[in-house]
């Protein structure tokens, strides 16, 4: 089994080293393990450290795509690598090397097919109170949203087998933590959560700028990839939380149109306005529903094309392979014939 340790990397040449030194290179149950650095647009020497460090592969993109872009070129890089297994790990090693071999064991042991780090955040002492009750917060979210029992959604830290790597594809473009896990839950992937211990970062977070924006931002992704999985139940909460009062309103009409007519209120009492926006309720209560009813027969139709998309890269990967697996044999075969005919020395 192959393991390719990957690392997304924005001018980290202060740490690199440190994090690709240590990566274990011999682990239970894994005949290679190899680094792979994704370079997302550096502008030092970032590449030239990892390489000097002891990275195995570089793969760049030519300006700064984003954290989530670099997450997803590593896994299509390191399964036409050949991976087995797929670690994500951070470039500013917050997350220390020796736990790498905690985090594969239940998908080496056949548990799980994604593996999240549980960095404990509520006992981590250099996170704020407001941190810890921020990151307690949306972790509930995304637990309800992805139908999972993840601790710690927004770490980083994580191990993918080959096959959950073959069906993760993240099209955001800001952070790949909670749409990845949304889908992996939506998809019935197994997931298991280990407890990590973390090194302490001291520089700020690249990622956003601020806790509020890191908040308005996995919001935006929450809510687009929960819609996106389940339309027919986002369009149907709206579409209830209009129609209710809509209803009402209605009833509220019919009650005085009643009470007019068995004279319980006098007869100028109107009910014209609670009508008409009643009225104007329950019918955008009704667009709002056949809207849902569309996106889930859209949603069907994007059910397809993952499946299809699952497919082809792994017909991509399998030749990948096949050609690795080729070229080997043409070169040990060529270093066999080379062998046999060079010229023996003569006896004396």
């Amino acid at each position: 089994m192959k393991l390719i340790v990957q690392i997304p990397a924005l001018n980290e040449r202060e740490t690199i080293a440190a994090v690709i030194a240590d990566v274990p290179r011999t682990i239970p149950g894994i005949s290679a393990v190899e680094v792979l650095v994704i370079d997302d647009g550096c502008t030092d020497d970032t590449v030239t450290v990892a390489l000097r460090a002891g990275a195995d592969h570089v793969v760049r993109h030519t300006a700064n795509k984003g954290l989530a872009n670099a997450y997803q070129t590593g896994i299509d890089t390191a399964l036409r690598l050949g991976a087995d297994l797929i670690v994500n790990t951070d470039a500013d090693h917050q997350y220390p090397g020796h736990e790498i071999t905690t985090l594969v064991q239940p998908i080496i042991q056949g548990r799980a097919d994604i593996v999240v780090g549980d960095r404990q955040v509520q006992h981590i002492e250099h996170f704020s109170p407001l941190k810890k009750t921020l990151q307690h917060l949306g972790s509930s979210v995304v637990r309800w949203a992805s139908e999972t029992d993840v601790p710690d959604t927004v770490s980083g830290f994580r191990a993918l087998s080959r096959e959950a790597a073959l069906r993760t594809f993240v099209t955001t473009d800001f952070s790949y933590t909670i749409e990845a896990l949304i889908q992996a839950g939506k998809r019935r992937l197994t997931i298991v959560a280990v407890p990590i211990t973390t090194n302490y970062v001291e520089r700020p977070s690249r990622l956003h700028r601020g806790n509020w924006n890191f908040i308005k931002r996995q919001a935006a992704i929450i809510a687009r990839t929960y819609a996106t999985h389940e339309p027919l139940k986002v369009f149907s909460y709206l579409a209830a939380f209009l129609f209710t009062p809509g209803a009402l309103l209605l009833i509220w009409a019919f009650y005085i149109f009643i009470g007019r007519r068995m004279e319980w209120f006098v007869q100028s009492r109107s009910n014209d306005q609670s009508l008409l926006v009643g009225g104007i309720l329950v019918l955008m209560a009704l667009f709002v529903f056949l809207i849902g009813l569309l996106a889930d027969l859209v949603g069907g139709v994007r059910r397809i094309q993952q499946e299809v998309l699952y497919r082809v890269r792994t017909i991509q990967v399998d030749d990948e392979a096949w050609r690795r697996n080729a070229s080997a044999r043409l070169d040990a075969l060529e270093t066999a014939l080379t062998e046999e005919s060079a010229p023996t020395a003569p006896k004396t």
